[in-house]
């Protein structure tokens, strides 16, 4: 197996043009596209769409009980184990953010998870 020896020459990485990429437009940027396209994707087309933010709070004992659901049910029915829906209501741990977006979910429309998690 051949080895290679590092010099310790200059770095060959070249510096960012900041001048340059401050003062590129954005038909600047639309023209680059069009003239390479595997450059960047074309995001203007995009839609502005709107930020989605976990709530604070969520009462995960409320949300299982307007269910009328053991803390096992409630678990194995949207995939949350049991430890968890424990510690949620015991005040233990909280609720990620993505499990709260999930609950607030459950909390408003327990059905359209069914649909959507149905076979």
């Amino acid at each position: 197996m051949s080895t290679k020896k590092l010099s310790r020459g200059k770095s060959k990485v070249r510096q960012a043009n900041w001048k340059k990429i401050d003062a590129t437009t954005e038909a600047g940027v639309a023209a680059q596209i069009a003239a390479d396209p595997d450059t960047a994707p074309d995001v203007s087309t995009l839609g502005k769409g709107r930020i989605v933010r976990p709530p604070d709070q969520v009462d995960v004992h409320a949300i299982r009980k307007k269910l009328r659901m053991s803390q096992e049910c409630f678990a194995r029915r949207y995939g949350f184990s049991v430890w968890s829906v424990r510690n949620w209501e015991q005040g233990r741990r909280r609720p990620e953010g993505p499990a709260r977006l999930l609950l607030r979910v459950i909390e408003s429309d327990p059905e359209a998870i069914d649909k959507a998690l149905s076979d």
